[in-house]
């Protein structure tokens, strides 16, 4: 089984400017924080950084990027540094200065990626993918999908070994003791 990313719009109305969470959440402040800790402590058993993040920001322009790093080779390069970005350092991705100093320490080539975000080189590519989300169910980020069985959410990583055995792909044999 081949692992492919499918782009997704969480909140595609967010202005460039980005939306308080706050805002977002307005009336849902409890759950805010409940939210908030709950992804910190699951990005800590995982040993990611997970920044305090004050804002949303429209994601649209860093998917058309990762378009761009997925042709270049460099997707899970770049999906890493974008989430950095993003995730812990509360970077506006909405921004094209932003999108291309994130390019940059991925090795993209800085003209083309000007051209290709400045341009919307990707916006058709972009809406395919947001078609396809729509068309196997995707309502939240990040949903995993395998041979019809889905995990919605930040999960445990036992989570995805489920949904991995029960879409009848077999375990990999452990690397660490091999290292």
């Amino acid at each position: 089984m081949t692992a492919r990313y499918t782009y997704y719009p969480l909140h595609p109305e967010t202005p460039t400017e980005g939306q308080a969470l706050a805002t977002l959440f307005a009336g849902r402040e409890a759950g805010l924080e409940d939210m908030k800790r709950r992804l910190g402590a699951l990005m800590a058993r995982e040993g990611l950084e997970y920044g305090d993040r004050t804002h949303t920001y429209n994601s649209r322009l860093a998917q058309e990027l990762a378009v761009s790093g997925d042709r270049a080779g460099v997707t899970d390069a770049l999906h890493d540094a974008l989430f950095r970005a993003y995730f812990v350092h509360g970077r506006n991705l909405a921004l094209t200065d932003v999108l291309m100093d994130i390019a940059h320490t991925v090795g993209l080539d800085a003209s083309e990626t000007r051209q290709a975000i400045e341009g919307r080189r990707n916006r058709t590519a972009i809406d395919a993918h947001w078609r396809r989300a729509r068309s196997v169910g995707v309502t939240g980020v990040p949903t995993f999908v395998a041979d019809g069985f889905g995990v919605v959410g930040a999960q445990p990583y036992e989570a995805l070994q489920d949904l991995m055995s029960r879409a009848g792909v077999a375990r990999r044999p452990s690397t660490e003791s091999q290292a």
